[in-house]
């Protein structure tokens, strides 16, 4: 059985009260932004879930760092079992210092079957640039295990390949973030025209003189804010100033659906034009019964399994439904809902009123 389900969002909207947003949820100061880390590291101290000897590189590494260490041993002559070797990643925060402690993902690059109880080996982590930001190093915790027992049975939770090192990395060099300066550019984690407009308007009003505006729109996504002169030497008390200033965003109307199941989201900004709806179903359904035809005793037919097959179509009635101008969602969903429909059956509808033109509306197939 397939269970669906109808997600709808109705919001209804009051008149005495706007819906509002503080600017740091809305944007992000330009500069300000994290980096992305990736190293090549061994974790040692499985049992016996490392890489095999068809992992060739995880025996190369290993005899290479023992070579630094003094000890010189062929790379055909080690066994890895206890060793597999992992890609690590961490995102670097913006104006991360040295000594700052950061997480740290360590993913099996060879054919290891568990990172579970493994130690990561000291790994340095470079940025885009090729510089060291980061060293990690310490015990990998998964998420799962796999466990194996005998007659070839096993049993696997989750992905045991897959590790986090919780604070396990030591940030060696300050990440690469740019201070704000006189200017400050914000920039829009969903870019619209009205909402940066909202935005330059209410920082001029906080911030800006008479016929001295100190923000402005300079596209969809950004919008740049020049600081006055009273916080020349306090950049960042301006900041977290602006950021605390309240917006009421604007959002353009959208219908997003997940067809696979049967998801339908909606906001209140949906609105359908006048339009009749007419629905119903069309079903056949083809049923195959197999029988054993005999012959009968001392004959010379033979026993054969004849098919009988049969064929039934069924056409619901039409139900129809009428909107008027200017209806919302929520007078949609009371409307398909009081003549059963399904969620799938509502799918169709909108997919059909968006071809038609009649739904206001951006829809988004997921």
């Amino acid at each position: 059985m397939t269970w669906l389900l109808l997600l709808t969002l109705l919001i209804e909207p009051r008149p005495a009260v706007k819906t509002v947003t503080r600017i740091k949820e809305l944007a992000t100061v330009e500069g300000v932004r994290d980096n992305q880390l990736i190293g090549y590291g061994l974790v040692v101290g499985l049992a016996g879930t490392g890489d095999r000897r068809q992992t060739v590189f995880s025996a190369q590494s290993l005899s290479n760092m023992l070579e630094r260490m003094g000890i010189s041993v062929p790379a055909a002559s080690l066994r890895v079992a206890n060793m597999a070797a992992v890609m690590v990643t961490a995102t670097l925060p913006p104006f991360a210092q040295s000594g700052t402690r950061i997480d740290v993902t360590a993913a099996s690059a060879g054919d290891a079957s568990n990172l579970q109880g493994g130690l990561l080996l000291l790994t340095p982590l470079k940025g885009v640039d090729g510089q060291v930001y980061a060293v990690a190093q310490g015990p990998v915790v998964t998420g799962g295990f796999a466990a194996k027992g005998g007659g070839a049975t096993s049993q696997t939770v989750n992905h045991p390949t897959v590790g986090r090192v919780a604070n396990g990395a030591l940030v060696e060099k300050p990440s690469p973030s740019v201070a704000p300066d006189s200017v400050l550019k914000l920039q829009l984690r969903r870019a619209d025209f009205t909402t940066a407009a909202r935005i330059a308007e209410i920082v001029n009003e906080r911030f800006g003189a008479r016929n001295k505006p100190v923000a402005r729109a300079e596209n969809s996504a950004l919008v740049a804010i020049q600081i006055p002169p009273s916080y020349s030497l306090r950049p960042i008390e301006f900041l977290a100033d602006v950021e605390a200033l309240s917006v009421e965003a604007d959002r353009v109307a959208k219908v997003v659906i997940n067809e696979r199941t049967g998801t339908i989201v909606m906001g209140k900004e949906v609105h359908i034009a006048p339009i009749a709806i007419f629905h119903g179903n069309l079903s056949v359904e083809i049923q195959t019964t197999l029988t054993v035809s005999q012959p009968p005793a001392l004959s010379a037919g033979q026993t054969v399994v004849v098919p009988q097959v049969a064929v039934a179509a069924k056409e619901e009635r039409a139900r129809n439904v009428v909107l008027k101008d200017g209806a919302t969602v929520e007078e949609l969903v009371r409307a398909l809902t009081s003549i059963g429909s399904t969620p799938r059956d509502i799918i169709a509808i909108l997919q059909a009123l968006r071809a038609a033109g009649a739904l206001e509306a951006e829809m988004e197939i997921i």
